[in-house]
């Protein structure tokens, strides 16, 4: 087995990020290990066949065709959008990742196989001058001429990140090539003075341009990713009309309102801000750009003081898939796409190695729990594309992508091979190292290290919070450091050095243990899991006098299979003054923790009749009592249709700790 996971972020040795993604890291066992697991053998192995059911395959081979018989191709362009072909260059990224991750597993050949087979059809695709999108050169119009729906750039974007990812696994070049013939294309085209002097209305290419850069070394690369981060934001780019859009989003809508630098909040499309943001964050690591920096910090508190989900999840509007108002986080009408949860943790991700600051990997622990797991059903083959806090019973949904119910893949099917390639790059995610030594960001059964400190962990993570480290390999003879997170969540740990208690006190989120390892030393974290309620502040006004179940990193979810009598989430209320209970249950939804409470069904007139009651009589009104069961939110949906809450209404003002 390889030893070294390169992953999709890597810093060159210039780069101002006082942290870098260890070398080593591979996730052995447990929780992750199985969500992996499923990745690989059901979700990536159907890939192939559902890019070539949606036409994604049939562009690049009609394209292919084109270019070699030089004529007018019978079948044209495949699908509603023209970034179809950025689905397989994600699923060819994920494909990579797993590649690099388990070479010697027994699908890798078959794996390896379809992989190839994908990167000849886009070779075969290129044009001569470096050109690829299949779209355009399939007859939907002339290329570079409409910027902000065209997603030409962000097509490149994934192309970019695919061959980079197909470079780390395999070591070739034929793809990274291709790539490089494409991004020599676009410097040629955009820029001052050139034939374009936009942006791309879905910011992408930003970080797959620097990541190029920190592959090839070459310049050019960088700076052409500062030039379309420093371009955004000065009202270049059309309305929506120049797609047969009906409305003009706005220039909000795809971050062009307002330079970087200069914003104070996350604003527009969720995901194309957050995309942005990544890039940038890159851009500032490796150029040490400081006023790029705390625009970045600025920005990213906005968006987790003021427009995020409890899961982490982020995108409070359908219309445009858009940021809201701050503290607007509606339960019901949450868009919170899968998509965008992905996008943030590719943004506090980087953040966390810009800053080495625990607070970001708090995030992105949270979001990948609850946000971004909810997005993909336990069998690997289902898929949501939106993620509500809370489902009726008798919703009125329209059909398509926005439905809050899985579906084998979508029309848009943006979420999907989105979801496999960070699965794929998970163990990316897991640990640095750096001057101040070894630190485990997320905790999961594995092997992580670098720099001459290498460690074994093992965790029944997130069930328990017990998390062991033992060291496998410690060079030199002086003190290292192994830095361990505190999650945000946790209020009691204890920490012991080879079986004896130290005393550890965190500091910002880190319990830093320096001593001389050596091989077999053992440190171990205690993080104490108690179910808890959570509330939200008193200007988030959707959910007041409503608290939510969590319990380790795990956000919790009320559905109505789980109810006595399938009772409707909306017709019963927690009783905050009980305590809540913790069962193991191996048998449901492949092994979870539920968490129960008592409850009371909602009187009669509650539950039907005038909805509204004179001042003073606020609280609900009850009956009989109820025990309730909740189970963990990232598996909701998995079962018989129902209703679901994440939020609770209260009977009574919830226990203080």
């Amino acid at each position: 087995m390889n030893t070294v996971f390169a992953g999709p972020v890597r810093p060159t040795p210039g780069a101002v990020s006082p942290s870098r993604p260890a070398a080593l890291a591979r996730v052995e066992g447990g929780f992750w290990a199985e969500r992996r697991r499923i990745n690989a053998e059901v979700s990536l192995a159907d890939g192939p066949e559902r890019l070539e059911a949606a036409g994604n395959l049939a562009n690049l081979r009609a394209a292919a065709l084109l270019r070699t018989e030089g004529g007018t191709v019978p079948a044209g362009f495949a699908g509603d959008f023209q970034f179809q072909d950025s689905d397989a260059y994600k699923w060819l990224e994920a494909a990579c990742w797993q590649l690099a991750d388990s070479p010697d597993d027994a699908r890798a050949a078959e794996l390896a196989a379809e992989a190839e087979t994908v990167v000849g059809l886009i070779a075969a695709a290129q044009r001569e001058d470096g050109y690829l999108q299949t779209y355009y050169q399939l007859g939907g119009g002339e290329p570079w001429t409409e910027p902000g729906w065209g997603h030409e750039l962000y097509c490149a974007g994934h192309l970019i990140q695919a061959a980079v990812a197909h470079h780390r696994a395999t070591g070739s070049d034929r793809l990274l090539d291709v790539a490089r013939r494409f991004a020599d294309h676009i410097d040629s085209v955009f820029g001052p003075g050139k034939q374009v002097d936009t942006v791309c209305g879905h910011p992408e290419v930003e970080t797959a341009l620097v990541e190029l850069y920190r592959t090839t070394s070459e310049r050019r690369y960088l700076d052409l990713a500062r030039y379309f981060i420093d371009r955004r934001g000065h009202g270049t780019l059309s309305s929506g009309a120049d797609r047969g859009h009906d409305r003009d989003p706005g220039p909000e809508f795809w971050q062009d309102h307002t330079p970087v630098r200069e914003a104070t909040e996350v604003a527009g499309h969720a995901v194309r801000q957050l995309y942005l943001l990544a890039g940038a964050a890159d851009l500032a690591a490796e150029t040490g750009d400081r006023q790029l920096r705390a625009a970045l910090e600025r920005l990213w508190d906005d968006m987790v003081t003021t427009k995020t989900y409890v899961s982490g999840a982020v995108g409070s509007r359908h219309d445009w898939e858009a940021f809201g108002d701050a503290h607007e986080l509606p339960a019901d009408r949450a868009y919170a796409e899968t998509c965008a949860a992905i996008a943030s943790i590719h943004f506090s991700w980087r953040m966390a190695l810009l800053t080495g600051e625990a607070r970001y990997s708090d995030l992105v622990e949270r979001t990948l729990f609850n946000g971004f797991l909810a997005g993909a059903g336990l069998d690997g083959r289902t898929w949501l594309y939106v993620n509500p806090l809370h489902h009726r019973a008798r919703s009125h949904e329209r059909p398509g992508d926005q439905t809050a119910h899985r579906t084998p893949w979508f029309r848009c099917a943006c979420c999907p091979p989105n979801v496999m390639r960070l699965l794929a790059s998970l163990p990316h995610y897991i640990a640095t190292t750096g001057d101040d030594g070894l630190h485990l960001h997320q905790y999961a059964t594995g092997v992580y290290g670098g720099d001459g400190l290498t460690v074994r962990v093992a965790t029944e993570y997130p069930w328990d919070g017990t998390v062991t480290a033992t060291v496998e390999e410690a060079t030199g003879t002086g003190p290292r450091t192994l830095a361990l997170r505190v999650p945000a969540w946790c209020t009691r740990y204890t920490l012991a050095l080879n079986g004896t208690v130290v005393d550890g006190r965190a500091e910002s989120g880190w319990l830093r243990v320096a001593h001389a390892f050596v091989r077999g030393d053992t440190v171990r974290l205690e993080l104490a899991m108690p179910a808890r309620l959570t509330v939200a502040g008193p200007r988030v006004d959707a959910v007041r006098g409503c608290a939510a179940i969590e319990r380790g990193p795990l956000v919790y979810c009320l559905e109505q299979t789980d109810q006595p009598g399938g009772l409707d989430p909306d017709d019963v209320v927690l009783d905050a003054g009980q305590p809540l209970t913790v069962d193991w249950r191996p048998g449901l939804l492949g092994g979870v923790n539920t968490v129960s409470g008592a409850g009371r069904l909602l009187a009669a007139d509650e539950r039907a009749g005038w909805p509204y009651r004179p001042l003073g009589a606020e609280e609900p009104r009850s009956g009989e009592g109820v025990r309730l069961t909740a189970v963990p939110y990232y598996a909701w949906a998995n079962r018989e249709a129902g209703g679901m809450r994440v939020w609770m209404p209260l009977t009574a003002p919830p226990r203080l700790p």
